[in-house]
């Protein structure tokens, strides 16, 4: 289910085009509400996959913003979904609520009636294609290697539903807000697929760099230095980057495991999770090409609230935004800081790198007390465990889904004032 925030923007998003809308009952403005529905979800679809940079401010980062992205996706599909089922209870439809001729689809001749005539026939197999690519994504069925490719239609497939939407609309839609607004983002959808199928979007904040060390510093996780010289511009501790290592395998989100200190070096800590991270190891070489995008993000644990405890809460690969911010402070020691508690979950500490280089950081920082559990030896943080003292509380969390829902609910029934702070890498 879409968080708080996502659930706000889409109620928002879909008040205000219902607002362009004149209502009416009929079986004619049944199937126009929903198509007219169905295409601006799309074309806010399309316009969000484009990684506008000005909005990831009010969304609250690119992670927020793929969230959207996805559920005005689902949103599209049922609206287009409700549309074709409107369309096939037409009779029936229209012996209940009765006509409306005005709402007629416009009746052209010539090039343009050829062109009408593709664009219906087109209509009903662009929404099966739609329909197949979302079921893929959301179950997650195809590797992501593959579905990466399958995606790439998308912008085709919106395209023809977008010709099929206008060229469908009844006349009096161009004389009235509702057809100005669906054109309007149409325009802004149909730039966005161009975009995507010449491979432009996100290119002018792609930096080009070479691979300066790997290292696999433990069973499942490698420790990859990238030279970008003076080309990357600054980062802040806790964003992240789309990495391109191969051009074939494209661009994964990693989090920045170091801290913008001007030398041109940028850290990732790659946890081996799937078929690609696993291979890391063995296949990246120093040396070799490597694309970063971004930064990406606003995940930032050092902008917290004034006044109010700060929790960092890191469950295994999750510590790497955290090692970024505890390097950040030692940069800009002369600043003064907030005191943080932070709380790392592993399995296997004494074993575990990221214990190493947590107690070397922590130790020239007297302002962060570090407490490490390790579930090997059946130690779990709990609320309990985070020891709130004050009614404001910051919790900056990354990490497993499951720890984070069991720390939320628990905190719900304390009586403060929280904010929960956590990103999501789900990007499909």
């Amino acid at each position: 289910m879409p968080n708080l925030r996502t659930s706000v923007t889409l109620f928002l998003l879909l008040a205000t085009q219902i607002s362009f809308w004149t209502p009416g009952l009929s079986y004619e403005n049944f199937l126009t509400l929903s198509g007219y529905l169905a295409i601006n979800f799309m074309s806010i679809t399309m316009l969000l996959a484009t990684r506008p940079a000005w909005l990831e401010s009010p969304l609250g980062g690119l992670d927020s913003m793929y969230q959207l992205h996805k559920w005005t996706g689902i949103l599209a599909v049922v609206f287009a979904l409700s549309h074709w089922l409107i369309e096939m209870a037409d009779d029936a439809l229209e012996a209940m609520f009765g006509s409306d001729r005005s709402l007629k689809e416009a009746d052209f001749s010539g090039l343009l009636d050829s062109l009408q005539d593709g664009a219906e026939d087109l209509g009903e197999p662009g929404l099966y294609l739609l329909l197949f690519l979302v079921v893929i994504t959301l179950t997650r069925w195809v590797p992501y290697y593959y579905w990466r490719y399958l995606h790439r239609v998308m912008p085709v497939i919106y395209l023809v539903l977008a010709a099929h939407a206008l060229l469908l609309a009844p006349l009096k839609w161009w004389h009235q807000p509702a057809g100005w607004l669906m054109a309007l983002l149409i325009a802004g959808g149909a730039v966005a697929s161009l975009q995507s199928l010449t491979g432009q979007i996100g290119s002018s904040r792609r930096y080009k760099g070479l691979v300066q060390a790997v290292r696999q510093t433990s069973t499942n996780i490698t420790e990859v230095v990238c030279e970008m010289g003076k080309r990357w511009p600054s980062h802040q501790a806790g964003q992240f980057a789309l990495v391109t290592f191969d051009r074939i395998e494209g661009a994964h989100p990693f989090s920045v495991s170091s801290a913008d200190n001007d030398s041109g070096q940028i850290g990732f800590h790659i946890k081996a999770l799937g078929d690609y991270t696993r291979k890391i190891p063995h296949k990246l070489q120093p040396g070799q090409h490597v694309t970063l995008e971004g930064p990406y993000g606003r995940f930032n644990p050092d902008s917290g609230r004034k006044n109010a405890q700060q929790i960092w809460v890191a469950g295994g690969i999750g510590i790497t935004p955290f090692l970024a911010a505890l390097e950040n402070r030692l940069i800009n020691s002369q600043q003064t800081h907030p005191a943080i508690s932070l709380h790392y979950c592993t399995a296997g500490a004494t074993g575990d790198p990221m214990v190493t280089r947590l107690r070397e950081l922590t130790e020239q920082l007297p302002d962060i007390l570090l407490h490490i559990y390790d579930s090997q030896v059946e130690q779990r943080l709990t609320v309990d465990q985070l020891q709130i003292h004050d009614r404001r509380v910051d919790v900056w969390f990354c990490g497993p889904q499951g720890l984070a829902k069991a720390l939320r609910s628990g905190l719900k029934q304390q009586p403060i004032s929280l904010r929960f702070h956590q990103e999501s890498f789900e990007f499909r």
